[in-house]
C-alpha cells in the first residue's frame, strides 16, 4: 500500500491505495493510414457534400460574389457555431470582393475561404510536447478535466495507448471518486494496455489519490503520468475550487505540475462548449485542449469559435469511437475535410499534405 507524506484531512485516513500493476509495454496496433486518416475525417465532418461550399457555383451570379451569397455563407457559418467574430473574419476578404466589383469564380471563393480559415486554426495547431529533460527525469503529468459526458475517460485510454507507441512507460491515477464505474471504466483501459492504475475507493480525496500516484510513479520511473477527475460543470464554483485543489497538492511533490492540464469537450455541444472552455481557463488554467465527437452531429465550427477569442492550443481531436481515432490535430487536414465535397482529393489541389505526417503520436 502506498502512504502519501503530505496529510490530506479526514479522507486521507479512511482509503487505502490500490495499484492494477501490470507491466507497461507498447500496443502493436496497425498505423493509421494516411489517406484514409483525411476520408475518416472528412466523413466526420460532411456526411455527404461540404455543409459550406456544396452548391457555392449556383449560387454565384454571373461570377461575382453579391449580398446573398454572403448572407448565405454567413448563415451556415453561424449555423455551425463558427461565432460571430470567426464568421466576419472569414467573410472579410470576399466582402472587399464585392466592393472592389472583382470578376470570380467557386474556386477564388473557396480559396478565400481556406486561407481564411487556415489564418485562424494555425496558430492554434500544437502538438503535446513531452519533454523529460526539462522536467528532470520526473514523470510528466497530465491533468484531465472537463464535465461529465465529454469523453474525458476513453480520450485517456487513446492516450495513453499513444504513449506507448513511443514506448514510454505509462501509468493512470484515477482521481474520479464520485463515481465507482468511472474507476473501473479507467482500470479496464489500463489492463487493456496493459499500464499500472492507482486508485481509492469511492468518496476518496481526489487529490490524495493523485498525490499517491505521482510518487509511484516517480518511485518506479514511470514517464507519463495521466490523472483523472471527475466531471463537473462550470458552474459549480465548489467543484472547480476542489481541482484548485488538486493542483496545488500536485505541487507540492514536483512544484511544475501538472506539465499539462488537458480539457476536454465535447464539439457537438457548439457554443457551450466556448463557454466550458471560457470558464475552465479562467478557473484553473487551460494548457491545450482535445476535441471529441467530432463523428457526431458537430460540424467542427466551434475550433474557429475557440480560436478567435480564446487561442488555446488544441492537441488532439476526436473522430470515432476507435482506438486510432484521437488523431493530432492539423489545420491545414482540417480546414480541407471542412471545404471538400465527396469525391474530392485535396492531396491533388494542395500538394503540401503529402509530405504532412498525418500519424503523428505524442511527442
Amino acid at each position: 500500500m502506498l502512504r502519501s507524506k503530505y496529510a490530506l484531512g479526514k479522507h486521507r485516513v479512511k482509503y487505502k491505495t490500490t495499484m492494477t500493476d501490470k507491466p507497461a509495454t507498447p500496443v502493436d496496433e496497425q498505423a493509421q493510414n494516411k489517406p484514409g486518416l483525411f476520408k475518416r475525417l472528412r466523413a466526420s465532418l460532411n456526411s455527404g457534400n461540404s455543409w459550406l461550399t456544396t452548391d457555392i457555383g449556383d449560387l454565384m451570379s454571373g461570377g461575382q460574389i453579391d449580398e446573398d451569397l454572403l448572407e448565405e455563407l454567413e448563415m451556415r457559418l453561424l449555423t455551425a457555431d463558427v461565432g460571430v467574430d470567426a464568421t466576419e473574419s472569414l467573410l472579410e476578404p470576399l466582402q472587399l470582393k464585392l466592393k472592389r466589383q472583382e470578376k470570380t469564380d467557386k474556386a477564388s471563393v473557396i480559396q478565400s475561404l481556406r486561407q481564411s480559415m487556415l489564418d485562424i486554426l494555425t496558430p492554434i495547431e500544437a502538438p503535446l510536447d513531452i519533454d523529460q529533460v526539462r522536467h528532470q527525469n520526473k514523470p510528466f503529468v497530465i491533468l484531465m478535466v472537463g464535465i461529465n459526458g465529454a469523453g474525458k475517460t476513453t480520450t485517456i485510454g487513446k492516450l495513453s495507448t499513444q504513449c506507448l507507441r513511443r514506448l514510454r512507460t505509462v501509468m493512470l491515477a484515477a482521481g474520479d471518486t464520485f463515481r465507482a464505474a468511472a474507476v473501473e471504466q479507467l482500470q479496464t483501459w489500463g489492463e487493456r494496455n496493459q499500464v499500472p492504475v492507482i486508485a481509492q475507493g469511492t468518496g476518496a480525496d481526489p487529490a490524495a489519490v493523485i498525490f499517491d500516484a505521482m510518487q509511484a510513479a516517480q518511485a518506479r520511473n514511470i514517464n507519463v503520468l495521466i490523472a483523472d477527475t471527475a466531471g463537473r460543470l462550470h458552474t459549480q464554483s465548489n467543484l472547480m475550487e476542489e481541482l484548485k485543489k488538486i493542483k496545488r497538492v500536485m505541487g507540492k511533490h514536483d512544484d511544475s505540475a501538472p506539465h499539462e492540464t488537458l480539457l476536454v469537450l465535447d464539439s457537438s455541444q457548439g457554443q457551450n462548449a466556448l463557454q466550458q472552455a471560457r470558464e475552465f481557463h479562467k478557473a484553473i488554467g487551460v494548457d491545450g485542449l482535445v476535441l471529441t465527437k467530432l463523428d457526431g452531429s458537430a460540424k467542427g465550427g466551434i475550433l474557429f469559435a475557440i480560436a478567435k477569442e480564446l487561442a488555446l492550443p488544441v492537441r488532439y481531436i476526436g473522430i470515432g469511437e476507435g482506438i486510432n481515432d484521437l488523431i493530432p490535430f492539423n489545420a491545414e487536414q482540417y480546414v480541407d475535410a471542412l471545404l471538400a465535397n465527396e469525391g474530392e482529393d485535396p492531396f491533388q489541389k494542395h500538394p503540401s499534405h503529402k509530405s504532412a505526417d498525418t500519424n503523428r503520436d505524442i511527442a
